[in-house]
């Protein structure tokens, strides 16, 4: 069965110092987090090497990256490709995450070159769905959500679709302060679970994990995780303290 993830995205947060110092705290602190719970962490990209050099032999804890070009090279002046950062030794890739979607206008076709760029180097995607404030308030934020799934995701057989983690991220809770509600979430990673089941397989929707993410805190972690389809969390703001961070990764 699907194994608990909880994914911090640092976005464009800390200098150096504070990220390798970060970093640190959490991987040293990591021990009393149960062996079922995947740990990961976003910095930011030019701190990539900076932390994995850091990062112990024995570590648990995999390292992603916020960003990258589809493109394998080329004239692509200050983006990197996923080829260099597996070079680097980079496990994961953020995918479609809403602040790439909104201020760099990362379309669905574009995303779908991402997740096949991150799947043919063996990189876990983390693919980031979510609907703004308008269309929940319409009710339509299921057509939305799978419309994001079909085009960007659903091509892959199903093989490289078992390498992927669905975080659903509601825009109206990233950053606001706003969370979803038990429910809301449950309600929202069931219906996406239902759509790998109808495009796959049963075996493949139950193994699928989905992380939620949208102002997830120490506070409110338990009862989300306590949902039987929310298998974790991609946290943002509250992933910048080692404390918090693991304080929502031990919740159960």
């Amino acid at each position: 069965m699907r194994k608990k993830t909880v994914a911090g995205n640092w976005k464009m947060n800390l200098n150096k110092d504070e990220a390798v110092r970060l970093f640190g705290e959490i991987e040293l602190r990591s021990e009393d987090v149960q062996d079922e719970v995947n740990l990961m962490v976003f910095p930011g990209h030019i701190y990539l090497d900076a932390l994995l050099t850091a990062r112990s032999y024995s570590s648990r804890i995999l390292i992603g990256a916020q960003n990258f070009h589809p493109a394998e090279k080329g004239a692509y002046t200050g983006e990197s490709s996923v080829a260099q950062l597996k070079q680097l030794g980079v496990d994961a890739v953020l995918i479609g995450h809403s602040e790439r979607r909104e201020y760099f206008g990362e379309s669905h076709a574009f995303l779908k070159e991402k997740v096949n760029a991150a799947i043919s180097h063996d990189l876990i995607p983390v693919f980031c769905c979510g609907e703004p404030l308008e269309i929940r308030e319409k009710g339509e934020q299921e057509e939305y959500v799978q419309r994001q799934l079909e085009e960007s995701l659903f091509h892959l057989p199903v093989t490289d679709f078992a390498k992927v983690v669905i975080a659903y991220e509601p825009i109206w809770a990233i950053g606001t302060g706003k969370t979803a509600t038990k429910e809301q979430a449950e309600d929202m990673h069931s219906f996406i679970r239902s759509l790998v089941q109808l495009k796959y397989r049963q075996d493949t929707s139950d193994r699928t994990t989905i992380l939620y993410g949208g102002s997830c805190n120490p506070s409110n972690a338990e009862e989300l995780f306590s949902m039987p389809n929310v298998d974790g969390g991609l946290i943002g703001g509250a992933s910048l303290k080692a404390e918090d961070f693991l304080q929502i990764a031990r919740k159960r």
